[in-house]
């Protein structure tokens, strides 16, 4: 067999990139027939009956020849319906049935209907940013949803009929940037006004904010602890740019809506307790990120921490350190960022009443203890910030009693962290790498001793030492304290020598 008659760009998806794929398809006399080869997995080899079903369709002749497709580089696994374009455009082309020109400055992703209609793909923002670097306009389906500054120079295909007078002839992509109204989420009705007579878990929440501290509320059924954990976006600054296209890019990848990352809205993922481990971390075949990934840049919310699997919340722990889930396979290693917020909630007991004024726990004591225990210790060390959630008083509940709002709460964080970079830019001119670890947040000399004989006391460890260092460097930056204080130090103790869990 000679040299392939046509060659079309396209790419396949691997972890949160697009990787270069080039289609070469050479026609030859034999039994007619259509091959893939270039390790294609199922989804891949499928597109010979859509191909074919689609070029019938659109009036094009189905050659009588036998036709093979290689996929190269023919190393990498080729997974998803994305090649079913650029496999079709390179048949139509080596047959002579649409014209040449301008083939190879596209790069053509999608998936055919039966009628030869294009499909949006799944991971279009990563394609986008491929096709970007290599100098490449995309060309995709013309429902295709991608961000302002990825649709300029793309094109969009309405079905595969279009390419007869060639792709000169291919209008822009127009629509990928307009937020539908599918995307708009409730997320801008919340407030923290809503939630009142919880003053102590909404300073909590503005610490955790200010620091990006793991927090862990703790208290019976009803009190609010779903309801705060909800709204903690609302006190997040928006998010950056930076951030912005690494969170589209994962949610294209995993084929989640990207609407509100558009619009600046920082990622909720509150999972279900029965998630596996591959559905929090990332996994499966193709590999594919996980929660803990989707809610990178935003807040991961674990309602009723103890009733997750163990395998499952202790697999957080590396993620919780690097701010990266990185998956090993035979082909390969995957890394998925996932620099997020996490905020849990748990019940002190299998009731939910242990230490509840009003109600009687009735778990015998054992029991108590295998509940909490289901948490663990390792990960209870990484999360900074516990705090008990009780009951709301009725009559504020009952007359609408308000409490501090979100603006007022973001008001805080955004200090706090101005007064942060103020202080850790200043003290990298002062002190440069001189000065590591917990001797560099800045303490007063009685706020040292007390946080020596503090932690000497209750056994702290390094990591829960440190942490315990960085919360109260938090407190003392919402203060506006060059020095962290013993207040501050006695208020970040409180947070970590809990009464429960």
């Amino acid at each position: 067999m000679g040299s392939p008659d046509v060659r079309i760009p396209t790419a396949t998806l691997r972890g949160v990139e697009a990787v270069p794929v080039t289609v070469e398809v050479s026609v030859s006399g034999g039994i007619p027939g259509l091959s893939i080869v270039g390790m294609p997995d199922t989804s891949v080899l499928e597109a010979r009956s859509r191909v074919r079903c689609a070029m019938k369709s659109c009036g094009y002749k189905i050659p009588r020849l036998h036709v093979t497709v290689n996929l190269a580089p023919a190393e990498i696994r080729k997974t998803g319906t994305a090649f079913d374009l650029p496999i079709a455009v390179a048949v139509l082309a080596a047959t002579g049935q649409i014209p040449h020109e301008g083939l190879s400055k596209l790069l053509f992703v999608g998936e055919l209907a039966l009628d030869g209609s294009v499909c949006p793909p799944r991971g279009a923002v990563a394609y986008a940013a491929l096709a970007e670097r290599e100098g490449l306009s995309l060309a995709c389906s013309e429902n295709t949803r991608l961000p302002l500054a990825l649709s300029t120079g793309a094109y969009g295909i309405s079905s595969i009929s279009r390419l007869k007078a060639g792709v000169g002839e291919l209008p822009l992509l127009t629509t990928g940037h307009d937020l539908d109204e599918a995307d708009s989420g409730d997320s801008c009705e919340l407030d923290f006004r809503d939630v009142v007579d919880q003053d102590i878990p909404k300073r909590a929440m503005v610490i955790a904010a200010a620091g990006r501290h793991g927090m862990l509320m703790v208290g019976p059924p009803g009190s609010g602890k779903t309801m705060l954990a909800r709204r903690m976006p609302t006190i997040l600054p928006p998010l950056t740019d930076a951030e912005r296209s690494e969170a589209m890019l994962i949610h294209s990848v995993a084929g989640q809506p990207i609407g509100p990352l558009e619009r600046g809205e920082r990622p909720f993922r509150a999972p279900h307790h029965s998630i596996s481990v591959g559905g929090l971390v990332g996994g499966g075949r193709p590999v594919m990120p996980g929660e803990v990934s989707l809610a990178h840049g935003g807040v991961l919310f674990l309602d009723e921490l103890p009733e997750f699997a163990t395998n499952a919340l202790q697999s957080l722990r590396q993620p919780l350190e690097d701010h990266e889930v990185r998956i090993v396979r035979v082909d390969g290693v995957y890394v998925f960022p996932c620099d997020f917020q996490l905020v849990a909630a748990a019940n002190p007991c299998p009731c939910g009443h242990l230490g509840d004024d009003a109600h009687e726990c009735t778990c015998p004591p054992a029991r108590v203890a295998a509940y909490q225990g289901r948490i663990g210790g390792p990960l209870m060390d990484r999360i900074d910030v516990v705090v008990d959630v009780h009951r709301p008083a009725s009559t504020d509940v009952i007359r609408g009693s308000e409490g501090a709002g979100s603006s007022e709460m973001l008001e805080q964080v955004l200090a706090a962290r101005e007064f942060s970079s103020w202080r850790e830019a200043r003290d990298e001119a002062r002190y440069g790498s001189g000065v590591r670890g917990v001797a560099r947040l800045g303490f007063e000399p009685s706020a040292r001793a007390f946080f020596e004989d503090s932690a000497e006391r209750l056994a702290l460890g390094g990591r829960a030492i440190a942490r315990v260092g960085r919360v109260a460097r938090t407190i003392a930056d919402m203060g506006g304290h060059e020095l962290v204080s013993r207040d501050d130090v006695g208020e970040a103790l409180q947070y970590r020598s809990r009464r429960q869990l």
